[in-house]
C-alpha cells in the first residue's frame, strides 16, 4: 500500500457511497481502500453507475438484500438512477435472476425509497 493508493480508494469510496470516507483500521479495510476502490472501481471503461447496476443485480442474485439497500440508497443519492429505473431493475432481474429473489430487490428498493421521502406532516 502507498500513501497514493490509500487516498484514491478513500477518494473513490466517497464518489460511490456519496459521504466522507476516513481511513480505517485492519487488513480488511486495507484491501478494500487500496485494492477494491483504488484499482478495480477506478478502473477505466465502465463508469461508478454501470459497476453499481452490475452489482445490484450481483447481490441481488445472491439474495443480499440488505446489502443491496446500501447499494440502492448511494445509487439514488448520487443521482445515478431514479425510483422507476430502480424499480425497472427490479422487474428486469425477475427474469433473470427468479421471481422470489427480484421481488425482494423490489421490496428493498421500497423500503429505500420510503425512507428517503419526506414525512408527512398533518
Amino acid at each position: 500500500m502507498t500513501d497514493d493508493q490509500r487516498r484514491r480508494g478513500l477518494e473513490m469510496m466517497s464518489k460511490v457511497y456519496g459521504w466522507e470516507f476516513r481511513d480505517g483500521p485492519g487488513d480488511h479495510f486495507a484491501v478494500t481502500a487500496d485494492h477494491l476502490f483504488a484499482e478495480i472501481w477506478s478502473r477505466p471503461g465502465l463508469s461508478i453507475r454501470d459497476r453499481r447496476l452490475l452489482l445490484l443485480g450481483a447481490l441481488t442474485a445472491q439474495g443480499l438484500t440488505d446489502v443491496a439497500e446500501i447499494q440502492i440508497g448511494a445509487a439514488f443519492d448520487n443521482g445515478e438512477v431514479d425510483e422507476a429505473q430502480l424499480r425497472e431493475i427490479a422487474l428486469f432481474l425477475c427474469h433473470y435472476v427468479g421471481w422470489p429473489l427480484g421481488t425482494k430487490f423490489d421490496t428493498a428498493v421500497g423500503k429505500v425509497m420510503h425512507s428517503r421521502r419526506p414525512a408527512a406532516h398533518p
